[in-house]
């Protein structure tokens, strides 16, 4: 927790006398340089503002923009908006699941993917629409959820040899 500490010290430091009304912005602050809410920063956050952890998470798990585990190095973002879910961005959700193994929210044990759910990515005429980190996939099916995870493993084994 002491490495932590020092990491966002600097962000504390900015909010010295601050209260619970400074909580979401050092809470983003702290995401934003770590990329996720650990639960020691969690716990740092709230010594800081006298709160207690549980009233860090209260706040932090409404929001859905904060996260509680780091990303993985392919973040996927599945779109649930209306145009498709039409078009069957369940089951694509469902496949993605099932072949990583995690829910939303979560990230593989290696590291490798991160899911998440959306709730339109403002790309309906190419329903249904998966991101993943930022380069959109149109038109997915069960089929090219496989396919497109088997690409993405071999991208990153390929990038770890050239390494």
């Amino acid at each position: 927790m002491i490495a932590i500490a020092s990491e966002i010290r600097p962000i504390l430091d900015e909010y010295r006398d601050a209260g619970r009304d400074s909580l979401i912005p050092i809470l983003q602050r702290v995401q934003q340089q770590q990329g996720y809410l650990s639960r020691e920063a969690v716990v740092c956050i709230g010594e800081h503002l006298r709160l207690p952890a549980s009233k860090i998470y209260g706040v932090a798990t409404f929001y859905n923009q904060f996260r509680f585990q780091p990303q993985g190095r392919f973040h996927i973002q599945v779109c649930r908006g209306t145009a498709c879910h039409v078009k069957g961005s369940a089951a694509v959700l469902a496949t993605v699941q099932r072949e990583l193994k995690i829910a939303p929210g979560q990230t593989t044990r290696d590291g490798l993917f991160s899911l998440e759910v959306v709730a339109c990515i403002g790309a309906c005429g190419l329903a249904p629409v998966i991101s993943v980190n930022g380069e959109f996939h149109a038109g997915v099916t069960t089929a090219k959820v496989e396919k497109l995870i088997g690409t993405y493993r071999k991208r990153a084994q390929a990038d770890d040899e050239a390494a």
